[in-house]
C-alpha cells in the first residue's frame, strides 16, 4: 500500500493578508497556507501526488519514479512521503551531481538517485524515454515531473471546497478569484476544473513560454472535459526559469516583514510580487475578493541562501 493512513488528513489554514499595497487598493487578499499542512511533505506538491499514488496503488506498484532538478520540491516531497509511509522512491535529475540541502535530503530519505546530465533530462518528454527506467524498475509507478497531467491536477480539485469551509472565518460569503504561481500549470489546471467557470483562476507563470505551461493547462483541460474554462495566465519569470534579481529579494524580505508570511524567490515570490504589479496596475476593481495559493517551497530557499 502506497497510501497514507487515513489518520493523516492535510488542513490548510486559510488567513488574511494584510499588505499596505493592497489596502490602499481596497482590495481584500486571503492566503491558503499549503506551506504549513506539514514540514517536509508540504506545499501544493502533496495534492499533485495524490492522485498518482492512487493509480499506482491500483497497479500494486510498490513505489514511484519521478524527475526533478537538484532543488525540486516535487523530489522533495515524495522523497519524504516515501520514508514516512513506507514506499520506495527513484529520482532521475537534472544535471549532474551536486551536493545541494534538497539533495542531501533525498538521499536521507532513502531516494534512489540517477542523474541524467542536462541533454538526457531534455529527453524527458520524447516517445521511449520511460522504457528503459521501466525495465530497470518494473515494480514502480512513474510520475512526470512536478506530479504533472490530469491525475495531478484531480488531486488539487479538493483546493477549492478547503477554502470554501474556511470562508465564514473571514468574514466572507465568496470570493472573486485565485492567484497562484504556476510551475507545470497543473495546480492551476486542478482548480479550473474544480471551478468549472464559477470563479476565474489568474495564474502567474514562474517559468518561461517555452516551458510549455499554456499548453499543458489546456490539454489538462480537455482530457478532463471542462467547457466552461476560465483562466488567464500573466509572465512573472522574471526573464527565466530560477532567474532572481535584487527587486525580487527586497520584496520577498519586505513582505516577510510586514506579513509575517515567509515566501521563496522562485514561485510564491514571483506570484505575489506580480500580483502587485497588476493591482497596481488597475487591472482588479476595488472590492475585490481573491485567494492567493502559498503553494509551500520553502525547503529549496537554502539553496539560495547558501549562494547569497
Amino acid at each position: 500500500m502506497l497510501l497514507p493512513p487515513d489518520t493523516w488528513l492535510p488542513q490548510a489554514p486559510l488567513e488574511p493578508l494584510h499588505l499596505d499595497w493592497l489596502t490602499r487598493a481596497g482590495i481584500e487578499v486571503a492566503i491558503l497556507r499549503l506551506d504549513r499542512i506539514d514540514p517536509l511533505i508540504s506545499g501544493n506538491k502533496w495534492f499533485k501526488l495524490i492522485e498518482h499514488l492512487n493509480i499506482a496503488d491500483r497497479a500494486g506498484a510498490e513505489g514511484i519514479i519521478s524527475l526533478g532538478g537538484a532543488h525540486s520540491n516535487h523530489l522533495h516531497a515524495l522523497a519524504a512521503a516515501g520514508r514516512r509511509f513506507g514506499f520506495a522512491t527513484v529520482g532521475l535529475l537534472r544535471g549532474h551531481p551536486q551536493q545541494t540541502p534538497t539533495v542531501k535530503d533525498l538521499q536521507a530519505f532513502g531516494m534512489q538517485l540517477h542523474w541524467l546530465g542536462y541533454g538526457g533530462y531534455r529527453a524527458r518528454h520524447e516517445a521511449g524515454f520511460w522504457h528503459p527506467w521501466q525495465t530497470r524498475y518494473p515494480t514502480l509507478h512513474s510520475v512526470p515531473e512536478g506530479g504533472g497531467g490530469l491525475p495531478g491536477a484531480l488531486g488539487c480539485r479538493p483546493l477549492r471546497a478547503a477554502v470554501c469551509a474556511q470562508l465564514q472565518n473571514l468574514g466572507w460569503n465568496d470570493y472573486d478569484g485565485w492567484w497562484l504561481a504556476c510551475g507545470t500549470g497543473t495546480t492551476l489546471a486542478g482548480l479550473v476544473l474544480a471551478e468549472a467557470g464559477d470563479h476565474p483562476v489568474y495564474g502567474a507563470l514562474a517559468v518561461p513560454d517555452d516551458h510549455g505551461v499554456a499548453q499543458q493547462v489546456e490539454r489538462i483541460v480537455q482530457e478532463a472535459g471542462v467547457v466552461d474554462a476560465a483562466y488567464e495566465l500573466f509572465e512573472a519569470s522574471r526573464g527565466g526559469f530560477a532567474k532572481v534579481d535584487p527587486p525580487l529579494h527586497a520584496f520577498i524580505e519586505k513582505t516577510g516583514q510586514a506579513s509575517g508570511i515567509p515566501l521563496e524567490p522562485l514561485y510564491t515570490g514571483k506570484a505575489l510580487l506580480a500580483l502587485k504589479q497588476q493591482v497596481e496596475a488597475g487591472r482588479f476593481a476595488q472590492g475585490t475578493r481573491l485567494i492567493f495559493v502559498h503553494t509551500g517551497g520553502l525547503q529549496g530557499r537554502r539553496g539560495f541562501d547558501s549562494q547569497a
